[in-house]
């Protein structure tokens, strides 16, 4: 018996069904387009947020070199500066026990 013939229509159907896969699953196919597309918006949204970020410090560099009382209001409260004739009360972070002396140091936490 002689071996049957291939079929025009079945060869078309396996190459189409090829490259259906290759357009779907190959390495610039579909599913790869959707990645690159999230990608591209999670870039977007970081952008974004650099940008604002940037225009944040852009607006308290301005604020520094315009504005004095800025500059008085960061010595004051990250440096512990003090104009001259001021004085300076100091707080304790932590209530010393009751009946402790003043210059007592306060119990150490419990661990």
């Amino acid at each position: 018996m002689r071996p049957r013939a291939l079929r025009p229509g079945w060869i078309v159907a396996a190459l189409l069904v090829g490259l259906l896969l290759a357009a779907v699953l190959g390495d610039n196919g579909v599913l790869q387009l959707w990645r690159l597309q999230g990608q591209v918006e999670a870039l977007h949204r970081q952008v974004q947020a650099l940008e604002a970020e940037n225009e944040r410090l852009a607006r308290a560099i301005a604020e520094l070199r315009n504005d004095p009382a800025v500059i008085e209001r960061l010595a004051r409260e990250e440096l512990g500066l003090v104009r001259p004739g001021e004085r300076v009360l100091r707080f304790p972070r932590t209530p010393r026990p009751e009946g402790a002396p003043a210059g007592a140091a306060p119990d150490p936490p419990a661990p």
